[in-house]
């Protein structure tokens, strides 16, 4: 028995540096384990930072080529604008297309699409002369086209009434309208002089965005559809006899008190070709409506051009930009260049452009 225990003792003291090196080794493989856990959690990092930088990285580059293609089509509407005023110029000095042989503008067209190397314009005149003149027009007429807008019949009144308030001459008190004006924030006065811009009419009590500019609404297969408002039918430049029937808003004809199956059918007869004369529609006409509606157009225009490119395959962008311009035209003879007396550099689409009729195609590109 006592000569085993020195062996005892030798096998018990080398068990102590056996276990401190399974300590060191496992030690060792803990900290082997907690560097990969590192190394893959910063691979994770790593990732999402450049995930994240690439999708900005590209949303950038989607919004520099949009701004881009904006930009281009901007200029490809101007390009409309300018080249509808010269073809009048020209047509009212005698001029004639070198490729048709035709004048470059006939009467009474109002709408021109034209195809440029980089893309295309659609290009709708229409004379200030289908507008009611908002500086003069009754508040029966007023408040007939706010009421043929949706607006209800207290509510188109109060709106005329505003509107007759904002442009008569400034009174020594203050009046209600005024006060009104005066509560809101940021507060003002109403001018008491004339309209200078359409734009002001969406500032008289009682106007809504809605009302004034129209917007979308569900058509008969659910689809949204575009409906124009009041800035469509009033003008500072406008008339308040009789009215261009190839170029009046269908709320303007309604307010005069034309019937909805006829504003229906002269707005489908001036999609196919322009009415010559009023003969074509005195059968839809009766009562007072039949003498407010006329061919002749005056000599300011509204001219608005939307605009999208054309890319090397053939592609259209889906980019479209829209400009607008009040032009005053001169009549044949006068040597004074035409005037542009009002630019709108970001116009909203008109909601009745369409397309050019048949009967009256382009005139050709220029040579």
């Amino acid at each position: 028995m006592a000569s085993n225990s020195p062996l005892r003792h030798r096998r018990g003291s080398e068990s102590v540096p056996s276990r401190a090196r399974q300590q060191a080794v496992c030690e060792s493989d803990s900290e082997r384990g907690s560097a990969l856990l590192t190394v893959l959690w910063l691979s994770v990092a790593l990732f999402a930072i450049a995930f994240t930088l690439a999708h900005m990285v590209r949303a950038e580059i989607d919004r520099v080529s949009t701004d881009a293609d904006g930009f281009r089509a901007r200029y490809l509407a101007i390009g409309g604008i300018e080249r509808a005023i010269l073809w009048e110029e020209w047509t009212a000095n005698g001029a004639v297309s070198p490729v048709t042989g035709k004048p470059f503008y006939v009467e009474p067209q109002e709408r021109f699409h034209y195809e440029f190397p980089s893309g295309e314009a659609d290009v709708e005149m229409i004379p200030e002369s289908s507008r009611l003149d908002v500086n003069k027009a009754t508040v029966g007429d007023l408040s007939g086209v706010m009421m043929a807008a949706g607006a209800s019949r207290e509510q188109a009144i109060g709106i005329a009434q505003a509107m007759v308030d904002w442009r008569s001459g400034g009174p020594r008190s203050i009046t209600g309208f005024d006060q009104f004006y005066l509560s809101l924030q940021p507060s003002f006065r109403s001018p008491h002089s004339s309209f200078q811009q359409i734009e002001e009419v969406a500032m008289v009590r009682g106007m809504t965005p809605e009302l004034f500019y129209g917007g979308y609404r569900p058509g008969p297969e659910g689809q949204l559809q575009p409906y124009g408002g009041v800035r469509e039918c009033l003008s500072v430049y406008g008339t308040t006899n009789q009215f261009d029937v190839n170029s009046v808003s269908p709320i303007l004809l309604s307010a005069i008190g034309v019937p909805p199956g006829a504003v229906s059918a002269i707005m489908r007869m001036r999609s196919i070709a322009p009415i010559r004369s009023m003969g074509q529609i005195s059968g839809l006409l009766r009562g007072s409506a039949s003498g407010r509606l006329t061919t002749d157009n005056g000599l300011v225009w509204s001219a608005r051009a939307t605009a999208r490119l054309r890319f090397a395959d053939g592609r259209y962008s889906e980019v479209k930009r829209t400009v607008s311009a009040e032009v005053r035209f001169f009549k044949k003879g006068d040597t004074r260049p035409d005037r542009i007396l009002r630019w709108y550099d970001e116009s909203p689409p008109a909601p009745s452009l369409q397309p050019v009729s048949p009967e009256f195609s382009p005139a050709g590109p220029l040579q």
